[in-house]
């Protein structure tokens, strides 16, 4: 948001390229020899192409949008996964070109070198910013005007951001708060405030029913040269998620981003829905689905499948496969509402099974080819569950602007299923809904590839199953 954000931004990106070259160059030197490195066209050639997949790999995930304080751990996942992108892509160079020049020593001086170097130059960037902070080089003074929700939890940010060299000063507001002793003056005094307290920056923050004084104070701020940012009391609108966007010269504020409205990435989605799902029926389901059949319809009356009405994209209704595991008659009764627990008795014995170990599910690959649901998502409810669970989450539909899945972010957490306890299981139900919007809000590709690497590993713990 700020300008010396940016820039400190732009900084981070600069180095990092920095490094990353001077890692190759190193790593090719160390390998074979720098003057063969100069004469190999080849070599140069993945150079440029590993600085274009930085860039490309940091903006796809948001490496360098966070500028809180992270700790370490952090920093170190996050450069572990970027130097991961460099080695898969450096391989696959090599592998297409078959230049005898690159060997496994380079990859893995390569890898070692910008993980460490990277790593490294983190620390002394940070450690650079915070001694130029305590020196107050390069420090901009600024207050908040209205003591609002938002302007607090904009301090609250601003506090813990160690990368922005920014001194706050205190508040401007009507009247002074208890043992307020950040309180700079009313906005009458503005004017005498800038100067006494030598005022660089301003943040304006002044609830809704107060934007009337939103010209003066401006007026006031550009007569003494303050920079200014003006925070739109939206906070009780808005999700985490938010953009902001110009139609020709008008502001669009999309108040929940969906990354999943670009067809790209909807196009990924799909790709990987189709590849996943046919790999499954190769490999598993046309040799165990007639061993479940058999078993199924050798253990109880009844058909095998069992086929219920739910809700799906943009509210569409369609029907959800699945193998049947209660009795015939309890089957037949498709929307009672009554949630499924261990012991149940409509449960029949080869179901328990099938429901222990998430077997039942597997039908639904067939609704993900058919385009009607994806391997990740939130859970698709029934039409009457659907009904009720509206009256404890009103924006539930929001789970409709994607496809359901097969598991989904709120199923890892333990939020599959209902509890016969109505008081509880209203509880869980807003807590999954509250997961499946940050799920569609913060999706990105390995997130689903981490969610059924997860889901696979709760299975054969046994953890998680359809009671």
């Amino acid at each position: 948001m700020f300008a010396n954000q940016r820039s400190i931004k732009n900084l981070k990106i600069f180095t990092d390229l920095c490094v990353l070259n001077g890692s190759y160059i190193l790593a090719g030197g160390l390998a074979q020899s720098f003057e063969l490195l100069y004469q190999t066209k080849t070599l140069w050639a993945l150079l440029l192409i590993l600085n274009v997949v930085w860039i490309m790999g940091s903006n796809v995930f948001r490496f360098y949008d966070e500028f809180t304080g992270k700790n370490y751990l952090r920093q170190i996942i996050n450069l572990f996964r970027n130097t991961v992108i460099q080695i898969f892509v450096a391989i696959l160079f090599i592998f297409l070109v078959k230049e005898l020049l690159f060997t496994r020593y380079f990859i893995a001086y390569y890898a070692v070198l910008l993980f460490i170097l990277l790593f490294l130059k983190q620390i002394i960037l940070r450690k650079t910013i915070k001694y130029f902070r305590r020196k107050g080089k390069y420090t901009r003074r600024l207050m908040i005007i209205g003591r609002s929700e938002i302007g607090i939890h904009f301090l609250q940010e601003l506090k813990k951001n160690s990368d922005l060299t920014y001194e706050f000063k205190g508040f401007v507001d009507d009247e002074a708060g208890e043992n307020d002793i950040d309180f700079l003056g009313t906005p009458v005094e503005l004017e005498k405030i800038i100067h006494r307290n030598n005022i660089s920056d301003a943040v304006i923050a002044l609830p809704m029913e107060k934007f009337g004084m939103l010209g003066p104070i401006t007026r006031t701020l550009d007569i003494n040269a303050v920079k200014t940012f003006v925070i739109p009391d939206y906070f009780n609108y808005l999700s985490n998620k938010f953009e902001f966007n110009l139609f020709g010269n008008l502001p669009i504020l999309t108040l929940r981003s969906n990354p999943l409205d670009e067809a790209q990435w909807r196009f990924v989605k799909r790709s990987f829905d189709i590849i996943f799902s046919a790999l499954m029926i190769v490999f598993v389901i046309w040799w165990l689905f007639p061993v479940i059949a058999i078993i199924i319809k050798s253990g109880s009356r009844g058909p095998v499948f069992f086929l219920q009405e739910r809700y799906g994209l943009n509210n569409s209704i369609f029907k959800c496969y699945k193998f049947r595991t209660m009795t015939e008659s309890a089957s037949k009764r498709k929307n009672e509402m009554k949630a499924v627990t261990l012991g149940d008795s409509r449960v029949t014995k080869i179901g328990y099974y099938l429901r222990k170990y998430n077997l039942d599910e597997l039908p639904q690959f067939f609704n993900i080819l058919k385009g009607e649901m994806s391997v990740v998502g939130p859970r698709p409810h029934t039409i009457i569950f659907n009904d009720t669970y509206q009256g404890y989450v009103e924006e539930i539909k929001l789970r409709h602007r994607v496809k359901p899945g097969l598991t989904g972010w709120a199923q890892i957490h333990g939020l599959r299923g209902d509890v016969p306890d109505f008081e509880e299981n209203k509880k869980r139900t807003i807590q999954r809904i509250e997961h499946d919007i940050w799920y569609i809000e913060n999706w990105n590709f390995w997130l689903d590839i981490q969610i059924i690497i997860d889901t696979v590993m709760q299975v054969i713990r046994r953890k998680n199953t359809g009671y």
